[in-house]
């Protein structure tokens, strides 16, 4: 297949792409469930998982293998501008403010989840067809470990809008957990990925540059982009020129962090995180969310999808596996939180809704996971088990918390687009 013939295909890809994953999120809506769950849903059944089991020969023409890099180098695009805004959503306010029982909250959400992981990963090795032969036994749990304790950080943010809880100790306490919880969760992975490399120089390069990075990132580039913060107040916008500087920026620290073997969501995240807040903030993420969440990020749905074979979890028996692998992920996240919220003397009722939260996984989980397939941390089989974990943690996190909590949503708070970032898990009716 040409060049030419490849680009005419890739327009039909994306229109297929956007309009089957606009389709499945505006039904999850109708059905009080957050719109990435019918994205993440559209995307898998695009996949082997459906359309390329009942309509092989459709899926073969639709998305022929030539066209996959394609699809991967802009999702990539897609992921890192969204992991940007993930960082951009960080409120280390919040953190500060509830610091000892956000970190109490968050301590208990990784180490009770890191610690079912790694166990459940000392079985999981003993079978040949989840783990690569390659990886060691320690990589292995660590990566368990850190694929349990992942949270969807973004989609907290949302709920807790639509129930009115912005203000509240419940509220400021998950955000600053979930924030914490997923900061670790990378950082863990990214020793899996050190450890990858097989040479002591490389995980050496892979640690230590990345360690530099964030020293480099907030000591010395986050005061210098406080001027961005001073001209864009003198302006009252952030202009086209700012736009592109800090595109440009964001791009050097995705292959910076990619260069040592880390990952671009790293350099991403934690150039977000570093970005004055104010008008710079507001601006960027009014910029760059709408494309990012209705354009790029559905390519990431439909790649993972892709890599997505649900098939291998009945045809290897790994169902019971998969059932395993959830309930798992559930009390790991659910009383780790949870006990710790009633300990750092939160009422039994939000106790519990601090746990429902903190065990949602969405797109968060989904990005860990390509990741790891892609380095080659993990088979397709165990991808699709843990695939099915994070649709699961996902679809029940809006109806659980709804029913420990008592609350609803108001009604009136349906059509209103949130004060938060609409990221892809935050998203309403974008």
């Amino acid at each position: 297949m040409s060049n030419h013939e490849l680009s005419v295909l890739f327009f039909l890809q994306l229109a297929i792409i956007l309009a089957a994953v606009r389709l499945a999120g505006t039904l999850a809506r109708k059905a009080g469930q957050p719109r990435v769950v019918g994205e993440m849903i559209a995307g898998i059944l695009i996949g082997p998982t459906l359309l390329g089991r009942m309509f092989p020969e459709l899926h073969a023409r639709l998305i022929p293998a030539q066209s996959k890099p394609i699809i991967y180098a802009v999702c990539q695009i897609g992921i890192v501008l969204y992991m940007f805004i993930v960082g951009l959503e960080f409120q280390t306010d919040l953190v500060r403010q509830r610091l000892r029982s956000a970190i109490s909250i968050s301590v208990s959400g990784i180490i009770t989840p890191f610690a079912l992981g790694c166990v459940l990963a000392i079985f999981l090795t003993r079978n040949p067809g989840l783990f690569p032969t390659h990886i060691a036994q320690w990589q292995a749990m660590m990566f368990m470990g850190a694929a349990m304790a992942i949270t969807a950080f973004p989609m907290l943010a949302r709920i807790i809008y639509e129930r009115r809880l912005t203000g509240t100790t419940i509220g400021a306490l998950t955000l600053a957990a979930g924030a914490i919880d997923d900061a670790a969760a990378w950082c863990l992975l990214a020793v899996v990925l050190a450890g990858l490399s097989g040479s002591s120089a490389i995980a050496l390069l892979a640690i230590g540059g990345g360690a530099a990075y964030a020293v480099i990132v907030f000591l010395i580039v986050k005061p210098l982009l406080q001027r961005f913060e001073v001209a864009a107040a003198r302006r009252g916008r952030v202009t086209g020129q700012m736009l592109g500087f800090v595109l440009t920026l964001l791009m050097l620290a995705a292959w910076f962090t990619d260069f040592v073997r880390i990952y671009a969501v790293f350099g991403a995240f934690i150039l977000g995180t570093a970005m004055p807040r104010g008008i710079v903030t507001r601006d960027l993420q009014r910029l760059l969310e709408p494309v990012t969440t209705n354009f790029l990020v559905p390519l990431f749905f439909v790649y993972s999808g892709l890599n997505t074979q649900l098939g291998l979890v009945f045809e290897s028996n790994l169902l019971l596996l998969a059932l395993v692998v959830t309930l798992t992920a559930c009390v790991g996240k659910g009383v780790g939180c949870g006990f710790a919220a009633r300990l750092n003397g939160e009422s039994r009722r939000d106790a519990l809704s601090i746990g429902v939260l903190m065990n949602a996984r969405g797109m968060m989980e989904l990005i860990l996971l390509n990741l790891a397939l892609e380095r080659g941390v993990i088979t397709p089989a165990l991808f699709a088990v843990m695939v099915i974990m994070a649709v699961t943690t996902t679809l029940i996190a809006t109806p659980l918390f709804d029913l420990v909590s008592g609350s609803r949503r108001p009604p009136e708070l349906s059509a209103q687009p949130a004060p938060v970032p609409s990221s892809p898990e935050t998203a309403g009716a974008v």
